[in-house]
């Protein structure tokens, strides 16, 4: 087995949510949705806390991870918690097969250049990151098991009670 393969394993079976560095700006993006016409900024959620969330169906964390993410959303998207999903399938109809399975309310993005998730840094799946209101990276959380909600949850609502600049 290759290293590389090897350390991405190990990255999928741990889990960790860990701060950002101090004040670096969230990478603008722009991202047709997976579902339907149009597309969605970053830009567009300014002012909201935003979990950032990227996922594919052949992600066996991702399967626990979206219905549970998609109960936060419904708790708390009226206090201003967005959650934006970007697919990163190599085609669009495995994304769409898995939430016709795993359906959420939230917007669910598809990046078939996979710009985004380099812009990113991206090491492994599922990979998270947690944007505050003023676009702020403030924590990446990299794997997921159910029990990470508690703290994927405490860290959201900080956020919703921190002051805009």
């Amino acid at each position: 087995m290759r290293a590389g393969v090897f350390f991405s394993l190990l990255l999928l079976s741990l889990t960790s949510f860990v701060a950002a560095e101090s004040k670096q700006s969230a990478p603008p993006f722009t991202l047709p949705k997976l579902v339907g016409e149009g597309t969605y900024s970053l830009s567009q959620f300014r002012g909201q806390v935003v979990y950032l969330d990227f996922w594919a169906s052949w992600c066996g964390p991702c399967r626990q991870s979206l219905p549970l993410l998609n109960e936060l959303y419904g708790e708390l998207h009226k206090q201003g918690f967005e959650i934006l999903a970007v697919n990163l399938d190599e085609d669009k109809a495995s994304g769409l097969d898995f939430l016709s399975e795993v359906p959420v309310s939230y917007p669910t993005l598809y990046d078939v250049n996979g710009t985004t998730p380099n812009a990113y840094g991206l090491r492994g799946m599922p990979t998270s990151y947690l944007i505050d209101r003023n676009g702020f990276m403030r924590a990446v959380h990299m794997g997921f098991k159910p029990s990470d909600m508690k703290e994927i949850r405490a860290q959201v609502i900080s956020l919703l009670n921190e002051k805009t600049l």
